[in-house]
């Protein structure tokens, strides 16, 4: 959690930024993050030297070398400028550098060599380094609160809001879908990497044993996380975040993911373990731009139904998925809506649908929407489904988004326990641990609880509907029954009560 002060900061760099004539939210994000990512770089190099001096080798892969000119474009050593000084070295000198880092076939040299230095003044520049020498970059929790505040500061809905999923929503499609380090994780649709780099800190974290081979940690690395976005502003983000999350080489492309494969060597079918992603679903495509193969498998130009035949598509058989959809993909009545829904239940395995409320995507929009959890068997496999009805995620659901209840109640796993008062608030660590029973108490739920299970034979028969509301009861409160001669003597008292009270009063007015 980042604290009230470097918040402060925060705004105060981001007014800076805008006063500056910087007023696009993305490039200020992307500034921020290429001085974040440079000085990651030295701490890196840092890190290399210290290992050298204690196994007496040399630095291996160093990032910098020993020569003036490379050294002084280190963020320890430029930083300790003149203002002035400080700008034109890093004008001339580091981004210049920073477009070749890596040389011609790394990830990073892909997206850096469009990298461009748009920081207006040397005030703005000193007041930005000021700010990010307060951030303890070594933190991975640090980091992502840091951009989960940045990206909170984009006001405008659509575009620039699409990509933005809430951490702790990321948080908890990751723990569901538990990674490995022996998965291969893509997010077709990656903007800022939000679900590769918490897939990354979850195994770094559960697995921290198993990467400390050699061949595992190469994975990691280098072949475990791939990530497409057709903006490159958003790609150069993603990579940088990457590395500030400690994956060196991740796969991150250019690419529109529902698009015609450019070349064979753009057809991923078949290849990955593990999909985590919230897909853009506003708007439609062009028949002649979409891929072929997607419309055999339905035929529409929505490319939330697009997405899920993709997400089918690149899971290799056994791959599983965790991926967010507009509410109407459960319960749409187009024949593309209903095929697609079939095709998951009867072709492959769903798992889960979990309801979202509605207002966990704003200020950006308030559509409802649900998390589908399924797994690619090309043959069937669905036997129950598993139904959860989030109510509350920890926030007011309007466009503050407001915390609730204090900081350990809130998240996947709160530090403090939750009573029944603070569940009402906060069904994230409900909701995983009922996961965990979907094949065992689970069942025995009924339809009146906030999660139950619905067999395949009844969804089928609702035309494979797999909206919540279709199946869940309401609990209504046993009525009391009494005999009819009780009630009728009751009746008798009353009437007798009445025609005394009468009496008595017109005695009274004599």
């Amino acid at each position: 959690m980042i604290t009230g002060e470097l918040k402060s900061k925060i705004d105060r760099l981001w007014d800076a930024f805008w006063s500056g004539g910087i007023s696009n939210p993305l490039e200020v994000i992307e500034q921020i993050t290429y001085l974040m990512f440079i000085r990651r770089l030295d701490d890196i190099q840092t890190a290399k030297e210290n290992k050298a001096t204690r196994t007496g080798k040399p630095v291996e892969d160093p990032i910098y070398g020993d020569d003036p000119d490379s050294q002084k474009l280190r963020w320890k050593n430029f930083t300790g400028e003149h203002p002035e000084t400080m700008y034109t070295l890093v004008r001339d000198g580091v981004f210049p550098w920073l477009r070749r880092l890596g040389g011609d076939q790394s990830t990073y040299s892909h997206h850096m060599r469009d990298a461009r230095f748009t920081i207006p003044t040397p005030n703005l520049l000193a007041k930005a380094v000021e700010m990010i020498n307060t951030i303890p970059l070594g933190d991975r929790d640090t980091k992502g609160d840091l951009y989960e505040y940045m990206l909170s500061k984009i006001a405008t809905a659509g575009q620039n809001g699409q990509f933005r999923t809430p951490r702790h929503i990321i948080q908890l499609m990751v723990a569901m879908t538990t990674p490995t380090p022996q998965d291969e994780i893509c997010d077709p649709a990656c903007g800022t990497a939000g679900f590769l780099m918490e897939a990354a800190r979850y195994v770094s974290e559960t697995h921290a044993e198993a990467l400390l081979e050699r061949n595992q940690r190469r994975h990691f690395n280098a072949s475990m996380f791939h990530g497409f976005d057709f903006d490159r502003t958003m790609l150069r983000i993603a990579s940088m975040n990457m590395l500030l999350h400690e994956v060196e080489q991740p796969d991150i492309r250019y690419r529109d993911s529902l698009a015609e494969p450019l070349s064979p060597d753009d057809d991923d079918s078949d290849r990955y373990s593990l999909i985590l992603a919230n897909p853009p679903f506003a708007g439609s495509l062009d028949y002649e731009r979409t891929s072929n193969a997607l419309l055999k498998v339905v035929k529409t130009k929505k490319t939330e139904l697009l997405f899920l035949a993709l997400f089918l598509r690149l899971l290799k058989p056994g791959g599983r998925a965790a991926v967010i959809v507009p509410e109407g993909v459960l319960f749409g009545s187009t024949k593309a809506h209903k095929d697609l829904r079939r095709l998951l239940v009867e072709g492959h395995k769903l798992d889960a649908v979990v309801k979202l409320p509605s207002g966990v995507f704003k200020p950006y929009a308030g559509v409802s929407t649900a998390i589908l959890f399924f797994t690619r068997t090309d043959s069937g496999g669905t036997d129950n489904v598993w139904f959860y009805d989030v109510a509350a995620d920890g926030y007011s659901l309007d466009d503050k988004r407001a915390p609730l209840l204090p900081q350990n109640k809130l998240g996947l796993r709160p530090s403090a326990p939750l009573d029944e008062a603070d569940h009402a608030k906060n069904n994230l660590p409900d909701v995983l641990t009922r996961w965990t029973r979907r094949t065992t108490t689970e069942l025995q739920r009924a339809r009146t609880d906030q999660s139950f299970c619905v067999p395949k034979e009844d969804i089928a028969a609702q035309d494979y509907d797999l909206s919540i509301t279709r199946y869940k009861e309401v609990a209504y409160e046993e009525a009391e029954h009494r005999a009819p001669m009780e009630i009728l003597e009751e009746l008798e008292r009353i009437e007798s009560d009445i025609q005394q009270d009468i009496s008595d009063l017109k005695g009274l007015l004599g």
